[in-house]
This record gives C-alpha cells, sequence and structure tokens, in this order.
C-alpha cells in the first residue's frame, strides 16, 4: 500500500504533482529510488514531445565570479510568461548561470552535462521542470568573459541584461556603460566596427533620398557623409550621449576615466524569435478536448 508519506517524500524529491508521484510509486511496488526513475523518464518523454514548440518568453541571468575576473549571460525560455516568473523556472536559470560560470563554459551546448546543486545534470533538471510546468524549457545561448581587466554586468527586470570588459576604469564605470547598453542597444563599440555591408547598405539609401533634392553631385555626397557620420555615431556605443548624462558622448566619459571598451553582449529574452500567437478561448478549448 502506497502511503501519503511515501508520496509526500517523492514529490519533495522530484517535484512531480501528486498523483504522478502515487502512480509511480504504484509502478515500482513502493521502491523510492525506482519510482524517481519512473518520473525522470517520463519527464524526459514530456520534454522530447514538447520541444518543438515555440519558447519565446523567458529571462536573462548574469553573474559575475567572486574575484570579478569573469562574468557570464545566460537566457533561457519558455513558452509564456506565466511561467517565465514561475519560482522553479527562475531558480533553474540561476542554477544554469552559476554551473556555467563555475564551469568557465563558452559553448551553450556543452550546459546539459554540468552538474546542478541537486546532484543531477542541468538537462535531467530541465526534463524535470518540463515535466512539472507542461511547456518547453530551453537554455537558449549564453555569452562568458574572462578577463584580468575590469568586468562588469547590468540587468533590467529579468528581461535584458549586458556584460561589459573595459580596460582601465573601475567597477561603477563598467556597470553604468552596461546599463547605457542595454537602454540604447548600440550594435558596435565603435564607428571602425561596423561592417562594411552595413555602411554600404545605409549609403545607398541615403543617396537615394539626397538624389531626389535636385542638388549638386557634390552637395549630394556631402549630405549623404553627413548621414552617414550620424548613423555611425547612433550604432556604435561611444558615439552615443551617455545615457544617465546627455550632454556628454560616452567615448568622452571613458576618456574622462582613462577606460575602454574591450567588448559587450547584450541579451533581451525571446529577441529573434518569432512567437506563435493563438486564439486563448481556442487554446483552453483544446486542452480540456484533449484532457
Amino acid at each position: 500500500m502506497i502511503t501519503a508519506a511515501q508520496v509526500k517524500e517523492l514529490r519533495e524529491r522530484t517535484g512531480a504533482g501528486m498523483m504522478e508521484c502515487k502512480k509511480a510509486l504504484a509502478d515500482s511496488d513502493g521502491n523510492m529510488e525506482r519510482a524517481i526513475e519512473v518520473l525522470r523518464k517520463s519527464g524526459r518523454a514530456k520534454a522530447d514531445k514538447r520541444a518543438g514548440r515555440v519558447a519565446a518568453e523567458g529571462v536573462v541571468i548574469a553573474q559575475v565570479s567572486a574575484d570579478g575576473t569573469q562574468v557570464i549571460l545566460v537566457e533561457v525560455n519558455s513558452e509564456t510568461d506565466f511561467v517565465a516568473r514561475d519560482v522553479h523556472f527562475l531558480e533553474f536559470a540561476r542554477q544554469v548561470a552559476h554551473a556555467a560560470l563555475a564551469a568557465g563554459v563558452h559553448d551553450v551546448n556543452k550546459l546539459a552535462a554540468l552538474p546542478a546543486s541537486t546532484g543531477q545534470t542541468l538537462e535531467e533538471v530541465r526534463q524535470g521542470l518540463v515535466a512539472k510546468v507542461g511547456e518547453n524549457i530551453q537554455v537558449r545561448r549564453l555569452a562568458y568573459i574572462q578577463s584580468p581587466h575590469t568586468v562588469g554586468m547590468y540587468v533590467h527586470g529579468d528581461r535584458i541584461g549586458v556584460i561589459v570588459e573595459l580596460e582601465g576604469g573601475s567597477k561603477d564605470l563598467a556597470k553604468d556603460i552596461a546599463m547605457h547598453v542595454a537602454a540604447s542597444k548600440p550594435l558596435v563599440v565603435t564607428p571602425e566596427a561596423v561592417s562594411a555591408e552595413l555602411i554600404q547598405k545605409e549609403k545607398e539609401i541615403y543617396l537615394a533620398q539626397a538624389a531626389s533634392s535636385g542638388k549638386p553631385p557634390e552637395i549630394v555626397e556631402k549630405m549623404v557623409q553627413g548621414r552617414l557620420k550620424k548613423y555611425l555615431d547612433e550604432v556604435s556605443l561611444v558615439g552615443q550621449p551617455f545615457v544617465k548624462d546627455p550632454n556628454i558622448t560616452v567615448g568622452a566619459l571613458l576618456n574622462k576615466h582613462r577606460a575602454k571598451v574591450m567588448t559587450f553582449t547584450r541579451f533581451e529574452a525571446g529577441e529573434g524569435i518569432e512567437k506563435v500567437t493563438e486564439d486563448f478561448a481556442e487554446a483552453v478549448m483544446s486542452q480540456v478536448q484533449g484532457g
């Protein structure tokens, strides 16, 4: 006979639902370890079944090492904003970031085998979470910096995260630069880093616009060069007005502190993923009929 105490213990150890725990114990003749294995296999099956569903919501987590030489940025996705706010989902995302930072992992594909705090692998924890919340959960991407220089980070509302590396400067400056990147979305550090292809594309647009003005070719060329310079300032970090003091550029701020931005990475949860929209009433009815 399966007791309530056994069900309670299995729920605490796996996080699975009460009825799932009861069934797993029954199928395992009350053997706790075998029941855990049954639930893990079940979680894998559910995870595989849901793996194709679009996960366009989620969170971005940033962590810095205790010695301040390493910083990591991770995006973990769910299907709905509701699950993205779930405490178990957020704990999983934090575990991913912590494990990745501890291991110094650069490749998101190498995260699955890393150990979680539970003793399981991150992939096993992910599969269990999929079974628990009923949604596709994916670790989408990560960025990692290890540097003898100054590293910093900033996260806005769990959805936008930035990590930066500075040569010179302070931790406070690094955080301010990361905050600026979060708000202003520069593409590159300096105008020189903008690709020739992108510059040519913009130049063609400006030429077409200026040509209709009827001005002489030499004037048109000056107009195009002026617009191009403005564009390069707008998309490069050093050319943008500093978000906390628009009277100076980020470049001027860095010069003041004798600092230089070596690199930065900005993640925004769900960016670039095409979201699937559906009628809420139809979705609920579909689940009811499916049940």
